[in-house]
């Protein structure tokens, strides 16, 4: 029997229906929750998603402000650019879409922007509070992966749960949310990565599987073991004559083999990626609630 497929599409679609409610409510107590989105240079997918992210704050209801900037811009323009929005009232949100073009420093430019409005949760000051099990802003997609298993009543608390790729935007925070001590967490987390041995091994004792390597067929079926839940980060393009545009998207999982192995999978396109679009406006509702309760 196939896998039950996670509809990451609906569970976002559901998360926007609540977000409404709590926008409209900011603005009956007169705050419009506001993003940010700086967008340098031209790169055909960060257009596409900054595109779609757009339209999900028109959506709910967020003021979205949309800055395109040349790819030869300087960093000292840019961090001024930053600085401007960190001052703005009616930004609660700032998102400076990676990666940056050459010659601008991402470390330097992700931290010039405010812990109060780091609504991507990449500063280093929220990356601390997640490590530390504080309140703050967690990054979209893992926080997305934690929504997703919750949607799908996945049992997180007690499970063995294997990672595979440990980027600092997915599979490290991923790791810490697991492990805490807090609702979402309580599991018992291995990170895998390009120097682990045996990684089918590894993987094949695992309840939930989270392939985010950025490689495509890194996790095949005999790498999963029967009825384990599989969650694909992965946004691939692969060559492919048939599509008009050349290619399609596919995950780091091998999907029609696994899908006949495991309990429950996330396809891509469609799974795990509206939700990190769901989590950016979550984080933004929250942003502006913040900034609502210091003027109270």
């Amino acid at each position: 029997m196939s896998a039950r497929i996670i509809n990451g599409k609906a569970i976002a679609s559901n998360l926007r229906e609540q977000l409404t409610e709590d926008v409209k409510k900011l603005i009956t107590d007169g705050i419009r929750p506001g993003l940010a989105v700086v967008l340098v240079g031209e790169d055909p997918a960060s257009i596409s998603y900054v595109s779609a992210k757009e339209r999900d704050c028109e959506k709910v209801g967020i003021y979205s402000r949309d800055i395109r900037l040349s790819p030869e811009i300087s960093q000292d323009k840019l961090l001024k650019l930053i600085e401007e929005l960190n001052a703005d009232p009616d930004i609660h949100g700032i998102l400076v879409q990676l990666p940056l073009p050459e010659g601008l420093n991402e470390e330097t430019v992700i931290s010039a922007i405010s812990p109060d409005k780091d609504v991507d949760g990449f500063h280093p000051v929220s990356i601390g509070r997640l490590v530390l099990n504080l309140d703050g802003f967690i990054p979209c997609t893992p926080h997305g992966v934690i929504k997703m298993l919750e949607a799908a009543d996945v049992t997180i608390e007690g499970s063995d749960v294997v990672i595979v790729g440990r980027s600092r935007i997915v599979g490290a925070p991923l790791a810490n949310l697991l492990f805490r001590k807090a609702p979402g967490g309580n599991a018992t987390v291995t990170v895998c990565h390009t120097r682990t041995r045996d990684l089918a091994e590894k993987v094949r004792q695992a309840d939930i599987v989270i392939a985010a390597a950025g490689r495509p067929g890194t996790v095949t079926a005999d790498m999963v073991k029967e009825g384990a839940v599989v969650i694909d980060v992965g946004v691939n393009r692969v060559e492919d004559a048939s599509r008009q545009r050349g290619y399609r998207l596919v995950g780091d999982v091998d999907f029609d083999s696994v899908k006949e192995v495991a309990g429950a999978i996330s396809p891509v396109p469609g799974g795990v990626g509206p939700l990190t679009r769901a989590m950016l406006l979550w984080n933004t509702v929250i942003s502006a609630r913040n900034a609502g309760s210091k003027l109270a």
